[in-house]
């Protein structure tokens, strides 16, 4: 039995226990917080978790990629594997480079930023170009409430709750399937909506301001600030549906196309994400067991390794 922490316990943290819960493979030690949650008697304050060192075989990083990730990571690779979906891009290679000399040095695997993006799409786009080596990759998230980026609302002074959509453009997406290779970046292909909860006597324009000029979020897209009360966000804002797509599109050979497409169509992101990163947890064991020490992503790990069938198997129904 593979033994797991979870640090965390928001959505992604509680999707992962029901799912480890689940498993025949895994049991679940128990979750570490800041918060005292007196009706989970598994939840444990975070200020114990070294006390756990030698009775966690993976620990899973549930925390937020803006406040907490980061952080967290380099000072608990000292003591645990870890698994985390940090997902700030621009930040993702400094990140690897501090905890891949942590792990090497205190003998750890941490597998950094799985998920679905980074995590499937970054394999998809990897994929992609070495097959259509002279076509154009396009990155399409949504129509879906982004956790990363509510949570990064959330954090501003004045914000009581939060829910932020990332909208693909139609047109954009269209245009692309045409063959008509726009000039992409994320910002000039989605829309960003927020609806936003505020506290009693929080400066509305000083919110929609902070929002819009956040940077490595909101910064540059076209950004829709709706504030809505607190009962309008719960009935209709707390779905956690989302998706996303990877699109390749481009000369194959001489006056021959081709396109690639991965896609995703999610009725709940946290269960998802923590799919994802319980699969490839299991592969992070079995790194530890190698002795492979170090920090990985998804591009370093073989597939074979995150499922249970031994390699005949794979060969006779895989292949």
């Amino acid at each position: 039995m593979i033994r797991v922490g979870i640090v965390g316990y928001g959505n992604l943290g509680k999707s992962l226990g029901y799912l480890v819960d689940e498993s025949d493979k895994m049991e679940l030690v128990g979750y570490f917080s800041r918060r005292e949650i007196k009706e989970n008697p598994k939840v444990k304050s975070i200020d114990d978790i070294k006390n756990y060192k030698d009775k966690v075989d993976i620990l899973f990083l549930c925390g937020s990629s803006d406040h907490d990730i980061e952080i967290q990571g380099v000072e608990l690779v000292r003591d645990f594997n870890t698994v985390d979906c940090f997902d700030n891009h621009k930040h993702i290679y400094d990140y690897y480079q501090k905890m891949d000399k942590i792990a090497k040095d205190r003998k750890k695997v941490s597998l950094i930023s799985t998920g679905w993006d980074p995590g499937l799409f970054s394999l998809a786009r990897t994929l992609f170009e070495a097959v259509l080596p002279k076509a154009k990759t396009y990155t399409f998230w949504g129509k879906g409430i982004s956790q990363g980026h509510s949570a990064a609302v959330r954090s501003i002074e004045g914000v009581k709750d939060a829910a932020q959509y990332t909208i693909p453009r139609e047109d954009f997406l269209e245009s692309v399937r045409e063959g008509l290779e726009p000039d992409f970046t994320p910002q000039k292909a989605h829309l960003r909506e927020v609806f936003v909860v505020i506290e009693d006597g929080a400066d509305k324009e000083i919110i929609e301001r902070k929002i819009k000029t956040m940077p490595d979020y909101f910064e540059g897209y076209e950004t829709r600030v709706n504030f809505i009360s607190q009962e309008d966000l719960d009935k209709n804002h707390k779905g956690m549906p989302h998706g996303g797509r990877v699109i390749r599109e481009g000369e194959n050979a001489k006056d021959q196309r081709a396109r690639m497409e991965f896609i995703l169509d999610l009725d709940r992101n946290p269960d998802f994400t923590g799919a994802v990163a319980l699969a490839y947890g299991k592969a992070v064991y079995k790194l530890y067991k190698d002795k492979d020490y170090g920090a990985k992503t998804v591009l370093d790990i073989p597939i074979s390794m995150l499922i249970d069938y031994d390699r005949e198997y794979l060969l006779k129904h895989m292949i």
